[in-house]
C-alpha cells in the first residue's frame, strides 16, 4: 500500500513538472512571438518613410534614377521577407541602397537644407535606433528559448508539442548606423 502512494507521488510531481514546463515554454514561445511582431513594426514603419524620403531627393536629384530603383528594390525584398533570415538580409540591403541615397543627397545643399528631408532622416535614425532595440529584445527571447527547448528535460517533450527552435534577426553587417555629413548648407 506504501508503495501506491510512492507511485501516486512521483506520478502527480512528473505530471506538475509536464505542467509547468509546457506553460513556461508557452510563455516563452509567446514572447518571441511579441519580439518578431517589435521589429515588423519597425520594419514597417522604416519601409512607410522611405518613399517620401525617396521623394524628397528626387526634387532634387532627379537624375539618380538608378539609386531610387535600388531603394525601391530593396524596400520590396524587405517587405516580402517571411523569416527573421531574410529579413535581416534584405534589412541589410536596404541599409546599403539608403547609405548610397544619402551619398546622393550630399552633393545637394538645398536638400539638406530641406526641413522636410532632415525631418525625414530624423524619423528614419529614429526608426533604426528602435529596429536595433527591438533586435536585442527578440534575439534575447529567442535565446532563453531555444534553450529551454534544447534543456533537459524540457527537450523530452517540446518536439512533440510542437515547439521548435526559433531563427535569430542577424545583425551580420549592420552594427554600426551609417555615418552620414550634412554640414551646414552653402549659399
Amino acid at each position: 500500500m506504501l508503495w501506491l502512494w510512492i507511485l501516486l507521488g512521483v506520478v502527480a510531481l512528473l505530471a506538475i513538472l509536464l505542467v509547468l514546463g509546457y506553460n513556461r515554454l508557452v510563455r516563452l514561445r509567446n514572447e518571441v512571438d511579441t519580439g518578431w511582431a517589435n521589429i515588423e513594426v519597425q520594419l514597417q514603419r522604416r519601409t512607410d518613410l522611405i518613399p517620401n524620403l525617396v521623394e524628397a531627393v528626387k526634387a532634387y536629384a532627379a537624375h539618380e534614377r538608378g539609386v531610387f530603383e535600388e531603394v525601391t528594390r530593396a524596400r520590396a525584398a524587405l517587405q516580402r521577407a517571411g523569416s527573421p533570415g531574410s529579413a535581416a538580409e534584405a534589412n541589410e540591403g536596404l541599409s546599403a541602397a539608403l547609405g548610397r541615397l544619402f551619398a546622393v543627397a550630399e552633393a545637394y545643399p538645398e536638400l539638406k537644407a530641406s526641413q522636410n528631408f532632415l525631418q525625414l532622416q530624423e524619423d528614419l535614425t529614429d526608426t533604426e535606433d528602435k529596429i536595433s532595440a527591438a533586435r536585442r529584445y527578440y534575439n534575447s527571447t529567442v535565446m532563453h528559448f531555444n534553450t529551454a527547448v534544447q534543456s533537459f528535460p524540457w527537450l523530452l517533450f517540446a518536439g512533440p508539442f510542437g515547439f521548435r527552435e526559433r531563427e535569430f534577426f542577424s545583425a551580420e553587417g549592420d552594427t554600426a548606423v551609417p555615418q552620414v555629413s550634412f554640414g551646414t548648407p552653402t549659399e
